[in-house]
């Protein structure tokens, strides 16, 4: 499988969009998606089919493709989430740096202006790139974290091509170590305090203060989505969000990423009221029954979140893209019927 379908969104007020090589949708034209007060249903289906299978059934597609296959196979959907990592020709050495697209260089640039192009003759267009291409942001070591700082100013540029309205700039080691460093006893008092954390903090929020300031110059939100590191603790993304002080700045929660359960509901409410553009909304296995996309859903509504739904499937019992279309029917479920959240 050339491409990794994990999401989809409608275009206007509280849609769902798709993307991560995904599908970004839209309300349906009779707006029958189902209706219901509380949680949707379990998916049902086979386990994930290989790539092999994938293939067979949906074709072989490059990124280039994804306009295309989006209006094929999801009909009504135009808004995409796209991720970093599935951009470019692989057989193009000059369009990457170290294994990794560069929107600035003459090919990538020219490889962008395709994408547009399938866009305009799809109807297609990209609301939000998922970017893992940034690294060191909360780095002590400033000459690291410039330029990282100065790699994210390049994918802004590469998203006013495409036109995107936001993007994510944090990896799961782009906020410091994955595992983000905890508070010890400290012999002073004997009391927990975690030191470690502050200099990742500070550097973090200046990083995203350079970053919304160019994104700003390009009418371009930069995004942090709890995605491990630093930002796996919501605490953390409110902090750096509020120092960094600025409007196009601001959260991309994930339904999913979390450390631990009680974090589903709780650490997404804590969240909503930062995030005003896009959001992922996933179903990972992981969290077996305790997944709830329909109450997920409208917690972000009642934060008053009016943005996009990106529909994300990591894994279940469904392919990609038969989770899509099952995340589809949830979220269009809760904004149909959008009860009070407990």
């Amino acid at each position: 499988m050339a491409a990794r379908f994990r999401r989809t969104a409608p275009s206007g007020p509280a849609n769902p969009a798709a993307g991560q090589g995904a599908v970004a949708g839209g309300r349906g034209p009779d707006g029958a998606v189902g209706r219901g007060g509380g949680r949707g249903g379990l998916p049902q289906g086979n386990a994930g089919l290989t790539s092999a299978q994938m293939k067979e059934i949906y074709g072989e597609i490059t990124m280039l493709d994804f306009p295309q296959f989006t209006k094929d196979t999801f009909p009504g959907v135009t808004q995409m989430d796209i991720r970093s990592s599935l951009f470019g020709d692989v057989t193009d050495d000059s369009m990457f740096v170290q294994g990794t697209f560069d929107p600035s260089s003459a090919s990538g640039k020219k490889w962008l202006d395709t994408f547009v192009a399938k866009m305009v003759a799809t109807g297609t267009k990209v609301r939000h790139i998922s970017n893992n291409a940034p690294t060191n942001l909360a780095s002590p070591d400033d000459a690291l974290r410039k330029a990282g700082v100065e790699v994210g100013k390049k994918w802004l540029d590469g998203a006013a091509i495409l036109g995107a309205r936001s993007v994510r700039m944090n990896s799961p080691q782009a906020l410091g170590p994955s595992i983000r460093p905890p508070a010890i006893p400290r012999a002073r008092d004997g009391y927990p305090r975690n030191i470690d954390i502050m200099p990742l903090l500070a550097a973090a929020i200046e990083s995203y203060k350079e970053m919304a300031d160019y994104g700003g110059n390009l009418g371009i939100r930069v995004t942090i989505e709890n995605h491990w590191g630093l930002a796996a603790d919501p605490m953390n993304v409110r902090t750096i969000i509020d120092e960094v002080n600025h409007p196009y700045c601001e959260a991309s929660p994930d339904f999913g990423n979390w450390e631990y359960d009680y974090m589903l509901f709780h650490g997404l409410k804590a969240l909503a009221p930062y995030a005003h553009t896009h959001v992922h909304a996933k179903y990972w296995d992981r969290w077996g029954d305790k997944n709830d996309v329909q109450r997920s859903t409208r917690i972000m509504l009642a934060a008053g979140f009016r943005g996009t739904f990106a529909l994300e499937y990591e894994s279940g019992p469904l392919n990609g893209i038969e989770g899509a279309k099952y995340l589809f029917k949830e979220v269009m479920a809760a904004l149909s019927s959008p009860v009070p959240v407990i």
